[in-house]
């Protein structure tokens, strides 16, 4: 059976999943990729099930405990965020506190510290986005702007190759409604978006994918995106980020 990156990612999840259900049953402490990969997968179920975003989160919130997790595991599992199939479309679902809200022991192996200052690149190009969706749209720092959520009004040929400027690991909410200046910047290393909305899944600067996926979106109904005006920004083929 063909599946797609998206699917075979869901699979994955699923599978590492059971593996966490099936030791948390035998009364076992999660680690670090056992617990999240449990809450991210139940987040998802949830969205399959119906229910809104705020109560798919707080169903991945309430499957597990401090106890049920190894130690330190909670201080380094500050948040978690996983891409969810919901009656509306995929939206980012954030689940903060993902073993429910309580001190932190700042100095326990493995905590993560928040550094007090992200440093940020400048961005190469800045867009006005207009979300027409009738809910939130959330965007994390390096997601392909270009695929994201068809409800956002924006130039899809400017954000070809392009992520947002901001903090890794963060994210831009766009509420419904609601126009914001985003700046973005190039992907890096290879170049290569696989997954994502499926519009690319290869090499961001080989002949014709630009075309190509400009084609795509404008067939699945992305608004900004047109195969016949490329924009005024071409393939940042050869830019680094």
């Amino acid at each position: 059976m063909p599946l797609t990156p998206t699917e075979r990612d869901r699979l994955l999840l699923f599978t590492a999943a059971e593996l966490a259900r099936s030791r948390h049953a035998r009364g076992l402490r999660l680690n670090v990729p056992e617990a999240t990969a449990l809450i991210a997968d139940t987040v998802c179920e949830a969205a399959r099930d119906g229910l809104r975003l705020v109560e798919a989160v707080e169903r991945g919130r309430a499957v597990l405990g401090p106890d049920d997790v190894l130690p330190g595991v909670a201080d380094v599992v500050t948040e978690i965020q996983v891409e969810a199939v919901f009656d509306d479309g995929t939206r980012l679902a954030v689940v903060a506190d993902p073993f429910g809200a309580g001190p932190r022991d700042d100095a326990a192996p493995g905590a993560v510290l928040p550094a007090t200052e992200t440093a940020v690149p400048e961005p190469v190009v800045t867009l006005t986005v207009h979300n027409t969706a009738t809910v939130p749209v959330s965007v994390t720092s390096h997601f392909h702007f270009f695929e994201a959520n068809p409800r956002l009004d924006f130039d899809r040929a400017a954000a070809y190759g392009l992520h947002l400027a901001v903090p890794t690991g963060s994210s831009t909410r766009f509420d419904p409604g609601a126009t914001v200046e985003v700046g973005l910047l190039p992907i890096g290393g290879a170049r290569i978006a696989i997954g994502f909305a499926g519009l690319v899944d290869g090499p961001l600067d080989a002949p014709g994918a630009k075309e190509a996926a400009l084609r795509k979106a404008a067939a699945c109904g992305y608004l900004g995106a047109s195969a016949d005006d490329m924009g005024a920004t071409d393939s940042l083929e050869g830019v680094r980020a």
